[in-house]
């Protein structure tokens, strides 16, 4: 973990010098909302950080997605856009990957950074809450925004219809 990772960013529960697995962050991006861990998968992966943003808005088009557009990793300056349609058809698709989903339904999530054991919570609270059946879920904040979610439920069927 570098200091740029954590700098300015509005949730983190990592700190410089951390030394993590690529899924304690992705755990933390996809659970507790963490904007550095996303800084450092992007800085990390294969492609450096602009590479990663440049797949980013690659992907959104491949998905369909054509009122998005990513400006950085972590969601949080004002030249992300994207649209409610978007996101719904985004979240269905990663709601068939079972490697995310499964992330994204976790109410808890902990990880040792060095002596010190963390544990995060999901900022979804339908997940925490544990009364609906949530398939996948994503939250977010930005001043411009506010309280974003996206989330997709499965519906309990009734019966005697």
């Amino acid at each position: 973990m570098e200091r740029a990772d954590v700098r300015a960013a509005s949730t983190t529960h990592i700190r410089a010098g951390y030394k993590l697995q690529v899924r304690d962050l992705l755990n933390l991006l996809l659970i507790a909302s963490d904007n550095a861990a996303a800084r450092v998968l992007a800085r990390v992966s294969t492609l450096g950080a602009k590479g990663f943003i440049d797949r980013m808005n690659t992907k959104a088009l491949e998905l369909g997605l054509t009122s998005t557009s990513y400006a950085d990793p972590a969601g949080l300056l004002a030249a992300n856009v994207s649209s409610a349609h978007d996101l719904a058809k985004l979240i269905t698709h990663v709601s068939a990957d079972e490697r995310i989903a499964s992330i994204m339904r976790k109410p808890t999530y902990s990880f040792q950074a060095g002596r010190r054991t963390v544990e995060v919570h999901s900022t979804n609270q339908l997940v925490m809450r544990g009364d609906v059946d949530v398939q996948a879920g994503k939250t977010g904040f930005t001043r411009s925004a506010g309280y974003c979610l996206a989330t997709l439920l499965k519906l309990p069927q009734e019966r005697g219809r």
